[in-house]
């Protein structure tokens, strides 16, 4: 990887608070411009998101979210291709919420029987409870550990960026979206700001993609067309496998809001072979495989050469 990539992974994975991610953009600023390209930022939704080069012309966007979440004791565990699994596990954070909520409101009925509390409180408490810690899924204490979501995708634009061909440079646009972990809200501004233009684009967003050596692709609807030169373009080698889907596959992340949008991934595999993702918005949050990185920037500058 680049000395720049690499300075992102030990100075800059912390970019949760507008302090922290003014910096981070500050950076990139100077990054582009050391590599000949111009940064912009557009507003949208209260987020900034980073454009640089031409959304209007380019033929491919290549995106990643740059915003971080807040840290939580469990990972945001994710199963593409085993949607149930994906939707249970969801359900399951939902119930353990509720019996934490439920059990504060429990304990204080129990102790206003003794004392002279309203038993209205305890309904009150369980509610409030239950926001409380919805709440810190979003606004809580910012994790420090962010390797794979998704300072993996950030410096995976960013080495794109550092070795694509002059000839190649019209080609391609890059965003960096902000508020991905808030509802891909920066997103959201992004596609209705240029609406028009992306209803035909194809958009590849790197979201997590340094865990696993498994690279998958799932594609919208419309980004089917593109399919037979995605495989050709990031064939599966040694270190990386790749599957490509786009039925009976979800991943949540900022592709959805784009007609023609890719989201790439990168998966383990269960033993009995069930892909998933695990350890990302927890401290363990920390593996970083370079030959990811690497097979992702080399097919992405491939696949531009074939468009």
């Amino acid at each position: 990887m680049t000395s720049s990539a690499v300075e992102i992974l030990e100075r800059y994975q912390i970019r949760k608070s507008k302090k922290q991610k003014t910096a981070f953009i500050e950076y990139m600023t100077e990054f582009a411009r050391q590599h000949g390209y111009s940064l912009r930022i557009e507003k949208g939704n209260g987020g900034r998101n980073l454009v640089v080069g031409d959304p209007e012309t380019a033929k491919v966007v290549y995106t990643a979210h740059y915003d971080t979440c807040a840290v939580m004791p469990f990972p945001n565990f994710i199963t593409p291709k085993s949607i149930g699994l994906y939707v249970l596990y969801q359900l399951l954070i939902v119930v353990g919420f509720l019996i934490v909520a439920f059990g504060i409101g429990f304990a204080l009925g129990a102790f206003s029987a003794l004392v002279s509390i309203p038993k209205e409180l305890a309904s009150v408490a369980a509610t409030a409870a239950y926001w409380v810690l919805l709440i810190l899924l979003i606004a809580g204490p910012a994790n420090k550990h962010t390797v794979n979501d998704n300072t993996s995708g950030v410096i995976t634009l960013m080495e794109i960026m550092a070795v694509l061909p002059q000839e190649q440079r019209d080609k391609a646009a890059f965003v960096f979206f902000d508020l991905e972990e808030v509802g891909l809200f920066g997103s959201a501004a992004f596609a209705s700001k240029h609406k028009k233009t992306m209803q035909q684009k194809l958009l590849i967003n790197f979201d997590c993609v340094s865990d696993g050596d498994t690279v998958l692709f799932v594609l919208k609807k419309g980004a089917a067309a593109f399919r037979e030169r995605l495989e050709e373009a990031f064939p599966s080698n040694d270190l990386v496998r790749v599957e490509v889907a786009d039925k009976g596959v979800i991943y949540p992340s900022d592709q959805a809001n784009f007609p023609v949008g890719v989201g790439v991934a990168a998966l383990k595999t269960s033993k009995s072979g069930i892909l998933y993702m695990d350890r990302i918005h927890t401290k363990r949050d920390t593996v970083c495989r370079e030959e990811n990185i690497e097979f992702l920037r080399d097919g992405a500058i491939r696949l531009l050469s074939m468009i």
